[in-house]
């Protein structure tokens, strides 16, 4: 079974010309909230990142993937695990679109669905989450559409624009194991 490659996209490692993209990215504070990012990264940390992106899963504890179009080398964009433990078959998920353009298109649930089945049938997972804040409606739709289920919420665990937001989170449990 092919699971980096779906009818639209696919799902390849980092390369070192995505250094801008990934800087961009890292440097983009309207999504620094999902991403837990607090201060702005250089370009040299970013490169220093990609020379190390080589590490597998099981030295790095993380996997960062590059959403491409088919055909289509550039990024549009990146789709992780973290904090992956081997030890009890888990890993945390985060997806994240760079252009509004691309995120009405079904991207972020195709990569979505090639990251689950890759995380299930290669990295043989039990289960797999996803941290969400209660007001990210599409990110919620996105991940429930594939069968995480909220079990439980972080009461104001994330501060934005002032103001504290209450965090889900949302599980899904490989059943085929």
């Amino acid at each position: 079974m092919i699971t980096l490659k779906g009818k639209n996209i696919y799902l390849r490692a980092l390369e070192p010309n995505d250094l801008e993209f990934v800087y961009a990215m890292e440097n983009d504070q309207s999504i620094w909230e999902i991403s837990n990012t607090y201060t702005p990264y250089s370009r040299f940390l970013v490169r220093q990142y990609l020379e190390n992106a080589q590490q597998d899963i099981y030295e790095a504890k993380q996997l960062r993937l590059a959403i491409c179009q088919d055909d289509d080398f550039p990024a549009i964009g990146l789709i992780d695990l973290f904090e992956f433990d081997p030890k009890n078959n888990r890993a945390g998920v985060g997806i994240v679109i760079q252009k509004d353009e691309y995120k009405k298109q079904n991207i972020g649930s195709e990569a979505l669905e090639l990251l689950i089945k890759y995380a299930f049938y290669n990295l043989n997972l039990h289960q797999l989450y996803a941290n969400i804040s209660v007001e990210n409606a599409a990110s919620i739709a996105l991940f429930t559409k594939f069968g995480f289920e909220k079990i439980g919420i972080k009461k104001d665990w994330i501060l934005l624009n002032g103001q504290y937001q209450d965090e889900a989170i949302f599980q899904l449990i490989n059943k085929q194991i």
